[in-house]
Parts: C-alpha cells; sequence; structure tokens
C-alpha cells in the first residue's frame, strides 16, 4: 500500500554542501535523514555538450505533505542552476521506520 513518504534524489557538488542542506533540511523538520552518499560519477548533456562530474547524492526522507516546501528550500540554498530534485513514493516499509519519518517531519516544521 502506497505510504505518505517520499524518497527524493539530490545531487551536490561536494559533501560539505551536501552537509550543510542536510543539516537545515532535517533541522527545519523537511526531512527525517538524510543520506550522503560517497562520491559518484554524473554523465550528463549540459547546454549542448556532453559533461561529466564528481558529485554526491542526497538520498532525502520526507512526506508528500512536505514536498513543496522541500523542493523550495534547495532551490534556495542549490548552487546548480538546475538541481536535481526527484521524488519517488515510498511504496512500502518497515511500519516503525515510516512512523519515524512522519513524526520528524511533523513535530519540527
Amino acid at each position: 500500500m502506497p505510504t505518505k513518504l517520499l524518497l527524493v534524489h539530490c545531487t551536490v557538488p561536494d559533501h560539505q554542501t551536501g552537509l550543510q542542506l542536510a543539516q537545515t533540511l532535517v533541522s527545519q523538520g523537511l526531512a527525517a535523514c538524510v543520506n550522503i552518499t560517497a562520491p559518484v560519477t554524473s554523465v550528463y548533456r549540459w547546454e549542448g555538450k556532453l559533461e561529466s562530474a564528481n558529485e554526491h547524492l542526497l538520498l532525502i526522507k520526507t512526506t508528500k505533505q512536505h514536498y513543496d516546501a522541500l523542493e523550495a528550500r534547495i532551490r534556495a540554498h542549490h548552487p546548480y542552476e538546475l538541481p536535481e530534485i526527484i521524488a519517488v513514493p515510498v511504496e512500502q516499509g518497515l511500519d516503525g521506520y515510516l512512523d519515524w519519518v512522519e513524526k520528524c517531519t511533523t513535530t519540527n516544521s
């Protein structure tokens, strides 16, 4: 059964940017948890040219209710002109963890 949760993917240019963004989102109750991955290599087309860059991927756990505010906060603090912000619905998960995400994004906002 679908849940109220979203897993939002967002890439950032370095670990420090990811850490600052993660702390902002969690402290403001827009996310319950943000994982910052080890560097990944992204290959993409930008302004007609093939590009590649080392980035860090943020895995942001939030709720559908908080998505608009979370997206706005990311856009306000993100160094990229066009940041990757992709929300994937969470279909299932451990009940206790799902409840924890909802609680963290409700009590801190």
